[in-house]
């Protein structure tokens, strides 16, 4: 087991390494751009197609798109850790770090206020994991504490010192696809790719510890370790997530089609696969009306979601009180 954990972080060493020093959001956009000129001739609407053909919105659509995949993967493991909560509490403490670099970048400027953000978070979901596998707090009551506290800090702080700024957070709380710029592709990529390599890797030892954890202690796995360092990934998703779709609906993203994709998956592994094709299905919907409408693109992204939940949900219990024969009758 140690073999394995030593080959892992140096596999991901060797990929962060080379990812710092590559533009992968430009390598991405400049594959992914052909592809979506061609297509753009044949997609519907006044506004929509511009996703397709103008560099400002085809960075959108592709950043929205890797977000909904790596959403996928950790929503999955999210649920059956009984975590679904945390997507949305890492949230609300990513706006205290947002809060703290808006004031922060007032003063002194500095980093981009989702580099404190960052901070705030990966601190947050450390503790909250510690505090729910050292049994000291549920994991719900855990993101409770955080989530208000830091929620609180952030609005207080703007408050005595974010002066004129003030304003400026509403494209946090709520999101804004058109200010992904190349550094914010070049993040989030980055983020989604190591997330997505890391997890495949410890795919049997997370599932493993998220079914039974005490089993997999029995076995050698290193439970504490990787729940730790799932943590950390997720926190850092969680963030790439902020600018997408804000503070207020990362779940649509992280959770939702997760959710989704459980009410017909027969297995674990075909959750993940359903997952993606929701949230394929969920981004490019949110998007379309979303620009075709004039409406926030975060907010009818989780919208979108929400009701593809609810026709999925509807769609199988009627499915099974016309399948199924209806015993009471017998």
């Amino acid at each position: 087991m140690k073999l394995i954990i030593d080959k892992f972080w140096i596999s991901i060493s060797i990929v962060f390494f080379f990812l710092t020093f590559l533009p992968i959001g430009a390598i991405i956009m400049y594959l992914a751009s052909p592809i979506l000129e061609f297509i753009g001739p044949m997609v519907p609407g006044d506004t929509f197609p511009l996703f397709f053909t103008w560099d400002l919105f085809q960075r959108a659509l592709i950043a929205s798109l890797i977000a909904s995949i790596v959403g996928g993967f950790l929503g999955t493991f999210l649920l059956i850790r009984n975590l679904s909560l945390i997507g949305d509490g890492l949230a609300h403490v990513s706006f205290g770090g947002v809060a703290v670099g808006v004031v922060v970048g007032v003063f002194i400027g500095g980093f981009s206020p989702l580099w404190y953000a960052l901070f705030f978070t990966i601190i947050a979901s450390i503790s909250i994991e510690q505090l729910r596998s050292r049994e000291i707090l549920t994991g719900d009551a855990s993101i409770a504490i955080f989530l208000t506290g830091t929620l609180g800090l952030g609005m207080v702080i703007l408050r005595l010192w974010g002066g004129a700024t003030y304003t400026d957070i509403e494209s946090y709380l709520f999101g804004d696809l058109l200010l992904i710029d190349e550094a914010s592709l070049n993040f989030i990529s980055f983020i989604s790719i190591i997330s997505i390599i890391s997890i495949l890797y410890l795919y049997h030892s997370l599932l493993a510890i998220s079914i039974d954890p005490i089993a997999a202690r029995v076995q050698g796995l290193p439970v504490s370790s990787i729940g730790i360092y799932f943590s950390v990934i997720t926190a850092v998703v969680v963030v790439s997530m902020v600018q997408l779709v804000g503070v207020l609906l990362v779940t649509a993203i992280l959770i939702t089609p997760s959710a989704t994709a459980q009410l017909i998956g027969k297995s674990f592994r075909s959750c993940i696969i359903y997952s993606q094709l929701f949230g394929i299905i969920i981004i490019i919907l949110g998007l379309y009306f979303s620009a075709e409408l004039g409406t926030g693109s975060g907010s009818m992204i989780a919208l979108v979601a929400a009701m593809i939940f609810s026709l999925v949900a509807v769609s199988k219990i009627v499915l099974k009180v016309v399948i199924q024969p209806n015993k009471n009758l017998n």
